[in-house]
């Protein structure tokens, strides 16, 4: 399997090297240099364009940031599209709407090319230690095919469905981990008011039986959601409108709860 890789941040920087550490053939582009430097040490290739990752790879990865890059890097007149081969593979592992993982399914299988939506959780870290959590959409020899190169950086590899249920999986996946921010810090700041140290108090919840991963990032932000929303604000309010715009008049209690929780960033 020939791996071809775009979109070389925080998090898809450590997903291409497991692949290439796991001894894949493996080509890489990024519009910045910079991105490309710390891959200087390895096996990979660079090319000069995404179409020319497309011809040396089997299976194209994007880990792109927005819907639009992902439909740039995939469809322009120079993207994978126009020269990965037939038989050939798309893993969009950005998390982005469902619809455009379909639009773009059914546009590739014009040219004999499966698309597979293969959004990621767990963050860098986790990418470089092969833990990420891959929630992964489409026909099930596709998802066989890839589930080697998956499993260098995943664990677990979960086959949701057809392609878009990946998506869907991780947009809800994050709208419980906002809504679950909303009532970690209505909570620390209850006890306050109630002259419970909110240090303390998370503390003894992270013991019990209402400990969540959202009340241990907030207890270890000091308390408040300030660093929380420092860096995750705009992603989580994008991924919270998405499902919004999904759900349409379903999921109102925890879709109420994950805005409380972006109106608390927007007060901080």
């Amino acid at each position: 399997m020939r791996v071809g890789f775009i979109g070389l941040g925080s998090q898809g920087g450590p997903m291409a090297r497991r692949i290439i550490d796991a001894g894949f053939p493996t080509t890489l582009w990024a519009r910045r240099p910079a991105s490309l430097a710390p891959f200087a040490d390895t096996s990979a290739k660079i090319a000069g364009s995404p179409a020319e990752l497309a011809a040396a790879s089997d299976l194209v990865c994007v880990c792109v940031r927005s819907d639009a890059d992902v439909e740039d890097v995939v469809l322009a007149e120079d993207g994978v599209l126009s020269e990965i081969g037939t038989d050939g593979m798309i893993a969009v592992h950005s998390t982005v709407h469902p619809d455009t993982c379909r639009r773009l399914a059914t546009e590739a299988a014009h040219w004999g090319v499966s698309v597979l939506d293969a959004p990621v959780s767990g963050g860098g870290g986790a990418a470089a230690e092969g833990r990420l959590l891959v929630m992964v959409g489409g026909d099930q020899y596709s998802v066989d095919r890839c589930r080697p190169v998956f499993v260098t950086y995943g664990d677990p590899v979960v086959h949701l469905g057809e392609v878009g249920s990946g998506q869907v999986t991780k947009l809800l996946n994050n709208v419980l981990f906002t809504a679950n921010l909303a009532t970690a810090a209505s909570t620390l700041a209850l006890g306050q008011a109630l002259d419970i140290d909110p240090g303390r108090l998370a503390e003894v919840i992270t013991h019990g039986t209402a400990d969540s991963f959202a009340l241990s990032r907030i207890a270890s932000a000091g308390g408040t959601l300030d660093r929380i929303a420092a860096h995750a604000e705009p992603l989580l309010r994008k991924d919270v409108g998405l499902m919004a715009a999904l759900a349409e008049n379903s999921g109102e209690v925890v879709l109420s709860a994950a805005k409380a929780a972006l109106a608390m960033m927007d007060k901080r």
